[in-house]
């Protein structure tokens, strides 16, 4: 059977994602973007989560730099700052918050302000600000930010009788230090000044003119609080009262952005954002975390202690579990819109196809995020869209459908037990299984024949999971309506799956009552063959029994009575992450499938026990001791690390074993009539690149057809071609008396025309 690959030039067609509603409503399930809590609190929108690493990094100039970001005045507000941040820290749960108003006086005490910025171009609009409270100052100085020419009447003989009088707690200290701020903010002052005689003599001069609540009602007695905010002359605004420092700094911030917007003869009211504090919907996890008391802080050096107290709070619980988001380093967020343009915009290179067809799509991450958000649905979505659309390449899946069609066809076997007409349950152990250790398959189906009443047929085959993650929707409907005919013909039986990814996928195809082989053992007992482990081994769950609480409590109980010491890691049960097999990623990015392996045996150091062939195959592979808890029930042992040949010999070996054992059929063996042997490099090679070794028997088959080659004259060796399929295969090689010894073998998606 040969997949059609899609033509290098063709017309898409299109088929949306999702729509915008729907694509927005997936987006806001991701917290990873919220604020946090403390910066969530701050009206003035302080980031105080990174000012407190950058003091904790020792990096007080930095901090000071986000301070400023939110006052022209540092020392005024950190000394007199009600600091609503603090009682929101997450650390308050266990004990005592961060510091955060002493840590916001230590970047102003011991960072350096930066220096004046070189000449910039004043603004033409000039600017009055009338009072002597901390409003007045705090507005003049945000105008003064924004480089408007500004100028503060006040009663006051000079600064620091101003400051004295608005801001009486201020030390000695930060009442100097204070006073430099001012000196830097390029404020002119009139002193002495009456607000209302002020106000009536040079109103005019000014283009906006701002009034504390307390000044305005000098200039204009009988002023409401209604009337806090009014126009009193054309662009000339009125602004009122303020409590606590905190509230004079946010509405002189907000008194500028007004400002800001009547010069430019725009409506104040309008497009301000969102101003003040806010409720974030931030998920932080204190699991791990100890609670800690403040450290008092008199010195560079006990900040850095109190700052390094913090949590740094954020949402990254799927990212902590999955490699997949680690290897990429996005939130899902991030990954959903990128994914959503690049299967509903895009129309040139598709630089997330990587990406969509890296993801395992074992849901791992629905399970570890507090909102449920499922990145494998939207990698599996966009692989359907895709495909649909003809935008996803047949290559990266290519090698697996074309494994799965041999597991449906030439391997594939569907029988009666021997003397039954009709049988009551049938076995169904997955292609994987059969693959990587058939004398366990060959076992278990022996021992179910002999205990279970009722007759037991055997499926060899596979249950269509390898292109429903594909996202090949035509090619899995018909695999699952071949599957569900054979199970009529069999009298409809209930399945014994013998893996969990098997059981999970059959269950969807709505073809009866569908159990596994660990339940059926639970309830048959263990044969008498059964291994016992006597040693401790670190459990690992499959991501195809997430969610299904009683296939992984059926196999501790299986396990407790092999006498296992089974070790709960730090991901099991629901939580438990894909060993690479899932979903294709071994086919289409290597590199991340190896990382999801060693996600999973970074947990423990033990050997590890699960019910899974893929996984067991893929852990043995990085060096790790692993085993197949039916190995342990039927005493027998899987093949060590099968490469790709080898588990399509072992498969196709094992359909015939058990036809000539169990159903007394002859089989024809094929005789090519020559010999070919590898070298063990050309063996590793051709695994590693994907090439079986049925491939390259076609070549040399090709090859004594039409008897051309070439000759490499630099190693000696002939090079042979052959096209099959989708792909061109080449083979290196030197005949030998009794055939052919290849060396080694390499293929790409090239067509060659003979001319």
């Amino acid at each position: 059977m040969i997949i059609e690959e899609r033509a290098s030039t063709h017309v898409y067609r299109q088929k949306r994602l999702f729509t915008k509603e729907e694509l927005e409503a997936r987006e806001s399930l991701c917290v990873h973007e919220q604020p946090a809590y403390c910066n969530a609190a701050c009206p003035l929108k302080l980031d105080t989560k990174a000012m407190v690493d950058a003091i904790a990094a020792g990096d007080f100039n930095k901090a000071l730099a986000l301070y400023e970001k939110i006052t022209p005045f540092p020392h005024i507000l950190s000394a007199g700052c009600e600091a609503p941040c603090e009682g929101k820290c997450k650390l308050c749960e266990l004990g005592e918050g961060i510091s955060v108003r002493e840590l916001e006086a230590a970047a102003a005490a011991y960072g350096e302000p930066p220096k004046k910025r070189g000449l910039l171009r004043k603004k033409t609009k000039r600017c009055a600000v009338f009072g002597a409270d901390l409003f007045s100052v705090f507005l003049a100085g945000e105008l003064a930010r924004k480089m408007y020419p500004v100028i503060l009447y006040c009663s006051q003989t000079d600064e620091a009788e101003l400051l004295s009088a608005c801001a009486p707690w201020l030390s000695e200290a930060s009442l100097n230090a204070a006073l430099g701020d001012i000196a830097r903010a390029d404020i002119k002052f009139e002193f002495n000044a009456d607000a209302a005689a002020c106000f009536a003599a040079n109103a005019d001069r000014y283009d906006i003119v701002c009034a504390a609540y307390a000044a305005a009602e000098e200039i204009h007695p009988g002023l409401t609080v209604d009337e806090a905010v009014m126009v009193c002359r054309e662009h000339r605004l009125v602004t009122g009262k303020t409590e606590g420092v905190l509230d004079a700094a946010f509405g002189a911030k907000k008194a500028a952005i007004s400002v800001d917007r009547m010069v430019q003869n725009l409506d104040p009211a309008n497009t301000r954002g969102e101003e003040g504090s806010v409720e974030t919907r931030l998920y932080t996890s204190l699991e791990g975390v100890e609670s800690s008391s403040r450290i008092e802080i008199n010195d560079r050096e006990s900040a850095i202690s109190e700052a390094k107290r913090c949590i740094q709070c954020r949402c990254d619980e799927c990212v902590k579990g999955c490699a997949y988001l680690q290897h990429y380093k996005k939130f899902p967020r991030m990954l959903t819109r990128e994914i959503y343009n690049n299967v509903s915009i895009i129309m040139g290179d598709h630089m997330m196809n990587k990406p969509i067809n890296a993801c395992s799509l074992c849901g791992q991450c629905s399970v570890l995020c507090p909102n449920g958000y499922d990145m494998a649905e939207v990698c599996h979505m966009a692989r359907q869209n895709m495909v649909f659309t003809g935008k996803m390449p047949l290559a990266p899946h290519e090698f697996a459908l074309m494994d799965m069609v041999f597991s449906n066809g030439e391997a594939f076997l569907c029988r009666k037990q021997p003397g039954h007409d009709k049988c009551k349950y049938v076995f169904f152990p997955g292609c994987q299984a059969t693959a990587i250790a058939p004398a366990t398959v060959r076992a278990a189906y022996l021992d179910l024949c002999e205990r279970l009443e009722g007759g037991v047929a055997l499926m060899l085959g596979c249950c269509g999971a390898i292109c429903n993650w594909a996202g090949r929707y035509e090619m899995y409907d018909e695999t699952v309506k071949f599957l569900n005919d054979k199970l009529i013909e069999l009298g409809s039986p209930t399945i014994i799956a013998g893996c969990p990814s098997c059981m999970k996928e059959l269950k969807s195809h709505d073809c009866g009552n569908v159990t596994g082989i660990w339940t059926v053992l639970e309830n048959i007992g263990l044969p008498e063959k059964a291994k016992r482990a006597n040693k401790p081994m670190a459990l690992h769950d499959s991501c195809g029994a997430r969610g299904d609480a009683d296939t992984q409590q059926s196999i501790r109980r299986i396990a407790e009575t092999l006498g296992c010491r089974i070790q709960e890691t730090e991901y099991s049960g629901d939580k438990s992450p894909c060993c690479g097999y899932g979903g294709l990623t071994q086919y289409t990015n290597r590199q991340v499938a190896k990382e999801m392996t060693q996600k999973c045996l970074e947990r423990s150091e033990l050997p590890y026990l699960s019910y899974c062939m893929a996984c067991r195959d893929r852990f043995a592979r990085e060096g790790r001791e692993s085993m197949h808890l039916l190995e342990l029930v039927y005493g027998s042992s899987a093949d060590n690390c099968p490469d790709i040949s080898a588990k399509r010999y072992n498969r196709l070996s094992l359909k015939n074993e058990l036809l000539k054992e169990v159903w007394k059929e002859d089989i024809e063996e094929m005789d090519l009539g020559f010999e070919i042997g590898y070298t063990p490099a050309a063996e590793a090679m051709m695994d590693d690149r994907m090439i079986l070794k049925s491939d390259v028997t076609r070549v040399i088959q090709s090859l004594r057809e039409t008897g051309e080659a070439i000759l490499d004259e630099e190693s000696g060796l002939y090079v042979t071609r052959a096209r099959l399929g989708n792909v061109t295969f080449w083979v290196k090689y030197r005949e030998t008396e009794t055939g052919y010894r290849v060396y080694s073998a390499y293929s790409h998606r090239m067509n060659i025309l003979n001319r």
